[in-house]
């Protein structure tokens, strides 16, 4: 018997939530019956108008009015909105899985603690840059329960930081902080964007620093290759291409993220890391939810 794919709407429009739409269709379990935002000329209405998705302009109005149409949304709009979107939601019962750096909800990796998430109705992805170095922060936890201090330096396309990526960068960076120092528990973390505006345009690429005494790099070379490819499974682009080194009192690593162009083209691998950890927990949520409905 074949699954009944899982309602989801997307709040938001822009660079996000657009490439967000377009993984969505792809997907086995998922199907979009509202696409959301306030510009019916917007480039991201346009091309889900193109590939007859039901939209509107009525934002989180449309959503308010129409409960019955989906089972979970994405909100790919900004922190602040977020504050307010998820008030109804919470009062509508519905899952929201959050795409801002607002931290309403549990900070979810899903190569970490997935399983923990799904039990909640607001589920927040933290931010490209956290999807990219918390995952390593938390495998050199592992080995180093005791680490000083973190810092993590994160260089995407300036073509690809769409405005509510710009508004948010505050946001972003104290996000992004919390969530290396709750998941790696270190004792210090600093956390900085780079918006390059070379042409061609750039990959993302994360690198991340660790002050550590005496470091097994042994232990931390198997624990980080561990978890790379824990990650690539759901961010096929994702690639370690400077291996963890010890230099000083440091452990440095890199990583580099390619997109698979769904949206933006493939230097946009922040759209990717985040839109794919959200379609991974939507995912499981749709597993979980159908067999529940299907159980009343």
């Amino acid at each position: 018997m074949k699954r009944k794919k899982l309602d989801i709407a997307i709040l938001g429009t822009g660079n996000i939530g657009t490439d967000l739409l377009i993984k969505v269709m792809r997907s086995e379990f998922l199907q979009c019956s509202l696409f959301v935002g306030r510009n019916l000329q917007s480039k991201g209405m346009s091309k889900a108008i193109n590939l007859g998705v039901t939209v509107s302009d009525q934002s989180i109005d449309i959503l308010k009015e129409n409960p019955d149409l989906y089972d979970l949304v994405f909100d790919a709009t900004s922190a602040m909105q977020h504050f307010r979107h998820a008030k109804v939601f919470k009062e509508l019962g519905k899952t929201v899985i959050d795409l801002t750096p607002a931290k309403v909800g549990i900070l979810c990796v899903p190569s970490v603690n997935l399983a923990e998430c799904l039990k909640e109705k607001n589920i927040n992805t933290i931010t490209c840059g956290g999807q990219a170095s918390i995952p390593l922060a938390y495998a050199l936890g592992t080995v180093h329960p005791d680490i000083d201090y973190i810092e993590v330096v994160s260089a995407i396309a300036s073509k690809s930081a769409g405005p509510g990526t710009r508004v948010n960068l505050d946001e972003y960076i104290e996000t992004t902080e919390k969530g290396i120092q709750m998941f790696s528990k270190c004792k210090k973390s600093k956390v900085m964007l780079i918006l390059n505006p070379a042409d061609p345009c750039i990959d993302m690429q994360t690198t991340i620093q660790a002050t550590i005494k005496d470091p097994d790099m042994k232990s931390i070379i198997q624990a980080v290759n561990k978890m790379v490819a824990t990650i690539q499974r759901y961010v096929p682009g994702y690639k370690l291409i400077v291996p963890p080194t010890f230099e000083g009192n440091r452990v440095i690593m890199t990583v580099r993220i390619k997109g698979l162009g769904d949206y933006l083209p493939s230097y946009a691998g922040n759209l990717d890391i985040i839109n794919c950890a959200a379609i991974t927990i939507a995912e499981e949520y749709s597993k979980i939810f159908t067999l529940t409905k299907s159980e009343k």
